[in-house]
C-alpha cells in the first residue's frame, strides 16, 4: 500500500497515567526519550508488532487528549501543499526531528487530524 500509517502518537494532558493505563491494558513496555530544546521527554510505545508509536505532553495546555495517525510520505512539504491545495487546514508545518526525519500535522476538510512522515535517508 502507497504511503502506510507509520507512527501513531499519543498527545496526552497526563502522559505518566497514559502508560500506566496502556501498559496494564495492552502489556506496552516504553522508552523515555529527551526531546530537543526542551526539559519534556517523548515516550515511545514497544508493542513488539505493528505500527511504531509514542506519546508526549500535549503541546496545547486543556486541549483533549488525542492520538494522531502518521501517513509515511517522499516529501513532508510537497505533501503538506498538496493538501492545503486540497481544503486542509495546516497544523504545524514541516518540522525537523534531529537525525530521524521530518513530519507536518494537517486537519482535513471533515476535521479529522492526522501527521505526515518523512524519514531522512
Amino acid at each position: 500500500m502507497a504511503n502506510p500509517f507509520t507512527h501513531v502518537e499519543l498527545q496526552s494532558q497526563n502522559v505518566e497515567q497514559a502508560t500506566e493505563f496502556y501498559g496494564a491494558l495492552l502489556d506496552w513496555k516504553f522508552e523515555n526519550m529527551p526531546m530537543q530544546d526542551s526539559d519534556q521527554h517523548y515516550t515511545m510505545i514497544q508493542t513488539g508488532e505493528g505500527v511504531a508509536g509514542g506519546m508526549m505532553q500535549h503541546p496545547v495546555p486543556q486541549a483533549p487528549s488525542m492520538w494522531i495517525p502518521y501517513m509515511n510520505v517522499d516529501d513532508v512539504k510537497q505533501s503538506t501543499d498538496k493538501a492545503l491545495s486540497l481544503g486542509a487546514t495546516i497544523l504545524r508545518e514541516k518540522t525537523a526531528v534531529p537525525e530521524h526525519g521530518w513530519f507536518s500535522i494537517i486537519q482535513d476538510p471533515t476535521g479529522a487530524v492526522f501527521g505526515l512522515w518523512q524519514n531522512k535517508n
